[in-house]
């Protein structure tokens, strides 16, 4: 149960985050078949592939960020202790966001774009954005000091908050140097996700493990200080691994490939942490459901975004696998692992409290996340190889571009079966968190079910 009535202003974020989602794997698995099969030229014509890329890329960064926004308006007046601060704002900016992305969206399908990769969106959508985000930082920056009651959970998604607001600025000019434009183009693309995202992230889940785990809040917010310093550290220095083909000097590339890697680890070491605790103290865990979500966030953080990221973003094997699938394959197990679980793990914990149920069925929650993150797993291999042998066949033996997408078609034909059974996963988990059933019922109808 939620203890604060303006916490509902949350649940048409999510509700329509999750949709963006659904229509976002859609987009995926057009994409995927444009790959694996040649298609008619005519219906390529009709809906073009750089088309249904924008919308399938957009549609990730919007039902994200709605994600966290509805998170933090869930989160924000449980930290501080007060209702939110403008619920109408709220609201309002939920209906500028929405018709700034469905204005995107149809803009895309006749071509109003910029052209630039997860930043298409023209530039008079780019200044509702920014209006949008501002209401969104006056709204959270007005409850926390109404509460009064600051905490560095509060302060770090704060500060990830703001970042990510500023660094959105510097995608809008376009400068007429193809390599200058392109250096601030990594700004918020890395920035972001890199960036503000990850303290982002590291904010909302430290809150989800003192609230279902019961661990002090002391033990869990220590690993934010890492976070931050990472942040100051890595993320910042971690972008050097982007100006490869921008003529930045060489020691970027040692220096961006190396620290970059370092960014996923206090997560997992904040949820080892809380575990060791949890055990020590014989605590009990409000949700395995929850828990379990938010333990395969860290690991896939750890290794899409960590490990994986590391592996191909050393100058070495970025000189060959620059911009091929195996930087699709990066990008798809990091999204998710990062970003995509935890937006599911917040949904979890927030719909039940909004639905007043203090325990609830999980089988349905259960066979989503393992579906979805198999398929992904699955999905993120077959990029990879992909990638491999495009990275091979065309920048080592020289073979021309289409004679190396024919050579891919088998392993495309592979992401797209992973990627009907991702639907299938994304499918259970938005029909389950919209009908969850508290546990209590689903028993008692199996034992009158048994009964009869």
């Amino acid at each position: 149960m939620i203890e604060f009535k303006t916490q509902r202003v949350a649940y048409p974020y999510f509700v329509v985050a999750l949709f963006l989602f659904a229509l976002q794997v859609v987009m995926g698995l057009w994409l995927a078949v444009n790959y694996a099969f040649t298609l008619p030229q005519e219906l390529v014509d009709v809906f073009p592939f750089a088309t249904a890329r924008a919308m399938h890329t957009n549609l990730l960064v919007l039902w994200l960020l709605l994600g966290f926004m509805g998170g933090t308006y869930f989160m924000i007046p449980d930290e501080s202790k007060t209702e939110l601060w403008s619920p109408k704002l709220a609201y309002a900016q939920l209906i500028l966001l929405v018709g700034t992305g469905v204005a995107a969206l149809i803009g895309f399908f006749f071509g109003w774009t910029q052209g630039k990769p997860l930043l298409e969106i023209p530039l008079p959508l780019d200044f509702l954005v920014v209006i949008g985000a501002l209401m969104f930082l006056l709204n959270v920056a007005m409850t926390i000091i109404k509460g009064r009651n600051f905490t560095m959970t509060q302060g770090t998604l704060m500060a990830g908050l703001v970042t990510l607001a500023v660094l959105y600025l510097f995608g809008l000019p376009f400068y007429k140097n193809l390599s200058i434009d392109w250096y601030y183009w990594w700004w918020v693309i890395h920035l972001w996700v890199e960036g503000a995202w990850e303290l982002i992230t590291a904010a909302i889940f430290a809150w989800l493990m003192i609230k279902i785990t019961g661990v002090e809040r002391k033990v869990v917010e220590k690993w934010l200080y890492v976070e931050i310093g990472l942040f100051m550290f890595t993320g910042i220095a971690g972008t050097g691994h982007h100006y490869y083909w921008i003529g930045a000097p060489h020691y970027w590339l040692w220096v961006g490939g190396i620290f970059s890697a370092l960014e996923p680890v206090p997560i997992i070491l904040m949820l080892w942490d809380t575990a060791h605790h949890v055990k020590k103290r014989k605590l009990t865990i409000q949700s395995p459901l929850i828990f379990t979500l938010a333990v395969g966030l860290a690991i896939y953080h750890f290794v899409g975004a960590g490990i994986w990221g590391f592996a191909h973003t050393l100058p070495q094997i970025n000189y060959y696998t620059h911009g091929s699938q195996v930087t699709v394959s990066h990008g798809h197990l990091a999204f998710f692992g990062a970003y995509a679980l935890l937006n599911l793990t917040v949904f979890y914990y927030a719909f039940s409290r909004l639905k007043g149920l203090t325990s609830f069925r999980e089988i349905l929650g259960k066979w989503g996340f393992w579906i979805t993150s198999v398929s992904m797993f699955l999905m993120g291999l077959a990029f990879g190889v992909a990638g491999v042998l495009q990275s091979y066949l065309e920048r080592v033996l020289g073979l021309g571009f289409m004679t190396t997408q024919l050579q891919m078609q088998l392993w495309f034909k592979i992401v797209l079966v992973c990627g009907l059974g991702f639907l299938v996963g994304v499918v259970i988990l938005i029909y389950d968190l919209l009908t969850l059933k508290p546990a209590t019922e689903v028993i008692a109808r199996e034992e009158e079910t048994a009964a009869a």
